[in-house]
């Protein structure tokens, strides 16, 4: 029988995508991210075995709520890392009539995660940085693997919203939030960019943890910032 391991869920979530959805948040997370929220989903041994079966009871629970726009929406972690897990989750939700949302980092690819995007309606790609450099320093990949993917759901035309925290002193310049909008430009199956406030409301679980929290020094971004990087 096949099982993943989750971290949590959220029943009822309003900042994951369009409507009201259902939020799975995957155990397990390749990179290592400097602003990371959730250092506890890292580790794969950890969180709570699973069925798609399982879960997708507990999703039509709430398919009342979710009306014309809402779903499922898969997080993490990275949920491709466990990409047939979620691509059983979605065949099922498929078959249900009910709206699957990706999001990730981009960051993985194979046949499994292929696979899995022929089952996903939408994706919240989180576009990290916007040069190689950054993303090997900061992130924990190289840049071209986000790029690819990118292109993958570009081939696909699966509807995407570009997501990236804006961090001070990292990625708040016109110069790389530029860069961001000329990919949104160039991939037509972009309809949404998203900047987000980078935030370290997370401090105490890297104290638990033990760990460094890698951007702990740096300060909260403003919504000043994020006003004055923001298309008009």
């Amino acid at each position: 029988m096949m099982t993943g391991r989750i971290h949590s869920i959220q029943t009822l979530g309003t900042v994951d995508g369009p409507g009201v959805r259902f939020v799975l948040f995957m155990q397990g997370c390749p990179l290592r991210c400097g602003f990371c929220h959730n250092p506890d989903t890292w580790d794969f041994s950890a969180g709570t075995e699973v069925t798609p079966d399982e879960i997708m009871g507990k999703v039509l629970r709430y398919r009342e709520y979710f009306g014309e726009d809402g779903g499922i929406t898969v997080s993490g972690g990275e949920p491709l890392s466990q990409a047939e897990f979620v691509t059983k989750l979605f065949t099922l939700c498929k078959q249900n009539g009910i709206h699957t949302v990706l999001d990730t980092s981009g960051s993985v690819w194979n046949s499994s995660v292929e696979k899995l995007l022929s089952v996903t309606d939408m994706c919240l790609l989180d576009y990290k940085m916007t040069d190689n450099e950054s993303y090997l320093r900061h992130i924990g990949c190289d840049i071209g693997r986000v790029e690819n993917f990118l292109g993958e759901l570009q081939k696909r035309n699966i509807r995407t919203w570009l997501r990236q925290v804006i961090v001070s002193g990292i990625n708040d310049t016109a110069e790389s939030v530029g860069r961001l909008y000329a990919l949104a430009d160039a991939h037509p199956c972009v309809e949404k960019t998203e900047l987000l406030k980078f935030r370290k409301i997370c401090s105490p679980k890297y104290e638990n943890m033990g760990i460094v929290f890698p951007f702990g020094d740096i300060p909260e971004t403003t919504d000043e910032q994020i006003e004055k990087l923001r298309r008009k």
